[in-house]
């Protein structure tokens, strides 16, 4: 493996180390994560396109405190791995609502998680070019 960092032939303008880039994937994060992998790049996000319209599902459906938080934790997770830093926080924002906050805040707190997910996945799909 060599020392070069795969990020799909492009780097964020983002500083090193940082968690905010004005593009909607961390490219440099997921090279490390993936250690420069292509394929397994290309898998994960894949495998987040996939698994993010079922986390989706699952807020919509939610009928408990615990099924929200578990729907937004495992959202939050797939997107931190990827470096999807603002659907990340969303669904961190998401995650923290219980009660009557996330009554009140459940529509607005949806909107931002499937906002900032698809545009994660635009941005995957023109990475990929399958989209």
């Amino acid at each position: 493996m060599t020392s070069e960092v795969a990020v799909w032939d492009e780097v964020p303008q983002a500083a090193e180390g940082r968690k905010s880039s004005s593009r909607p994937v961390d490219l440099v994060h997921l090279s490390r994560y993936t250690l420069g992998e292509r394929a397994l790049e290309r898998e994960v996000l894949e495998l987040f396109c996939s698994q993010s319209s079922i986390y989706i599902e699952r807020l919509h459906a939610a009928r408990s405190d615990k099924d929200w938080k578990d729907a937004a934790h495992s959202l939050k997770g797939s997107a931190t791995a990827i470096g999807a830093w603002r659907a990340a926080a969303a669904a961190a924002s998401a995650e923290a609502l219980s009660g009557e906050a996330l009554s009140q805040a459940r529509a607005l707190r949806l909107s931002e998680i499937e906002s900032s997910v698809r545009e994660a996945e635009r941005y995957i799909g023109a990475l990929l070019g399958d989209r």
